[in-house]
C-alpha cells in the first residue's frame, strides 16, 4: 500500500479544493482550544484517498511531525481548523517520528497504528492494561483487563478497511439525511351519483274507426198497370180506409268498446363502464444541496 505526498500525487490539487490549502490548517485538541500543531502535508494512496495528516508537532515538541489517521481528524474548514481526535501529549510524545527522507512502509505504519490503537486511561495517559477494539474511538473510561489483548494483522492481507475507525471518514462527520418525496397513491370511493325512477303514466287521444252500418229504407213505387182501365168485377173492390200495410225498417248503430292489449314491454338493468379519470395534485421532494466551504472534494455516491 503504497503512500504519496499530496502534492506529489495531484500538483493541481488545490483546484480541487477551489483555491484552498488543507497544509497549514491548525491542528487542535477536540473540544478544546488547545493548539496541538500544524498540518505539514496530506499522504494519499494510489486512489487518491486520504489516509493520514502529517501534523508538525512544533508547538508542542520542536521538529517533530507525526502522521494523524484521518479517520482521528475532524477538518472545519468555516474556522480553518483541523480537530485531532484523541490526541493527547502523552500519545504525541509514543508516536514515532515521520522522516521524510526513510518514507513509510508497513512496519512503520503498524507502529503508528498501535498507538492510536491503545486506549486512554482516565488521566489521559496510555492504558497499557486494556483491551483494544479497533473500530471503536479511543475511549476516555478506564476499564482495565485482567489480560490484555491486541489485534494482530497480515502486512499480505491487510487494508485500511481493517480498520474503519482510524480511516474511515469520522462518524461525527457523517450524518445521515432522509429525503423526502410525496407521491400520489390512487383509491377509489364509491358514492351515489344519482338516481333513476321509471314510472307510467296515461296519455289520451281520440282514435277513429271505420264501421261500415246497413240502414233499411222504404222505397214505394207506384206504377200503372198493363191492364189500367179494366172494369173489374161488382164486388171485386174494397174500398176501405186506415193502415193497409206495416213493413219493419231496421239500421246498425255503431256498437264500440275497448279492450287492453300489451304494446312493448321495458326492461330496465344496470350496466358497468369503465373509464380512466386522470387527477393532478402537486406533490414536493426533497432534493440534497451541498455546499463546501475551501473546496473540499465530495464523492457522492
Amino acid at each position: 500500500m503504497a503512500l504519496y505526498k499530496l502534492n506529489d500525487f495531484d500538483p493541481n490539487y488545490r483546484d480541487t479544493f477551489q483555491g484552498s490549502d488543507i497544509k497549514g490548517l491548525g491542528v487542535y485538541a477536540e473540544g478544546t482550544d488547545e493548539k496541538i500543531g500544524t498540518v505539514n502535508d496530506v499522504l494519499v494512496d494510489d486512489e487518491g484517498h486520504f489516509r493520514y495528516l502529517v501534523v508538525d508537532l512544533g508547538f508542542w515538541i520542536f521538529g517533530k511531525k507525526v502522521l494523524l489517521p484521518i479517520g482521528r481528524a475532524r477538518i472545519d474548514y468555516n474556522v480553518d481548523r483541523v480537530y485531532a481526535i484523541g490526541m493527547t501529549r502523552q500519545q504525541a510524545e509514543d508516536l514515532p517520528e515521520f522522516n521524510e527522507r526513510s518514507g513509510v512502509d508497513y512496519d512503520y505504519e503498524e507502529r503508528v497504528r498501535g498507538v492510536y490503537r491503545r486506549p486512554l486511561d482516565a488521566t489521559g495517559s496510555v492504558d497499557t492494561t486494556s483491551a483494544v477494539d479497533t473500530t471503536a474511538p479511543l475511549d476516555t473510561s478506564y476499564q482495565p483487563l485482567t489480560t490484555p489483548t491486541y489485534p494482530t494483522y497480515n502486512r499480505d492481507t491487510y487494508t485500511y478497511d481493517n480498520e474503519p475507525g482510524l480511516f474511515n471518514i469520522n462518524e461525527r462527520d457523517n450524518q445521515t439525511l432522509k429525503l423526502y418525496e410525496e407521491r400520489l397513491i390512487a383509491n377509489k370511493r364509491r358514492q351515489k351519483a344519482g338516481e333513476v325512477a321509471i314510472g307510467k303514466r296515461v296519455e289520451t287521444e281520440t282514435a277513429s274507426v271505420e264501421i261500415p252500418l246497413e240502414r233499411e229504407r222504404v222505397v214505394i213505387e207506384r206504377v200503372t198497370p198493363t191492364d189500367a182501365g179494366r172494369p173489374v168485377a161488382p164486388g171485386e173492390a174494397n174500398f176501405r180506409e186506415g193502415e193497409v200495410a206495416r213493413v219493419e225498417i231496421y239500421e246498425e248503430t255503431p256498437d264500440i268498446r275497448k279492450e287492453a292489449v300489451v304494446r312493448e314491454e321495458v326492461r330496465v338493468k344496470k350496466v358497468v363502464e369503465q373509464e380512466t379519470s386522470e387527477a393532478q395534485a402537486t406533490v414536493r421532494r426533497e432534493e440534497l444541496d451541498v455546499d463546501t466551504t475551501g473546496g473540499l472534494p465530495i464523492d457522492e455516491r
